[in-house]
């Protein structure tokens, strides 16, 4: 996004949370609660979002494994 993007954004932002917070304080403080509990598991979406939670790895079995190479794997 280019500055001047951001500057109207951010300025966008800041106006609407103003109009917010005068006009419909009521709804907003009747709204925390419910944000508070919600953003427990939408930052456990987000947060996990690179560990590949979810998904297997194919693992072969032990016989199919073969063993290192380089190191003693124990036949003489």
């Amino acid at each position: 996004m280019p500055t001047g993007a951001k500057v109207v954004f951010i300025g966008f932002a800041v106006v609407a949370g103003y109009y917010l917070m005068t006009e419909h304080a009521a709804h907003v403080l009747t709204a925390l609660p419910l944000l508070l509990f919600l953003s427990c598991p939408i930052m456990h979406l987000f947060m996990h979002h690179g560990h590949n939670h979810g998904r297997t790895h194919a693992v072969p079995p032990a016989s199919e494994s073969t063993p290192e190479k380089g190191g003693d794997n124990g036949n003489a």
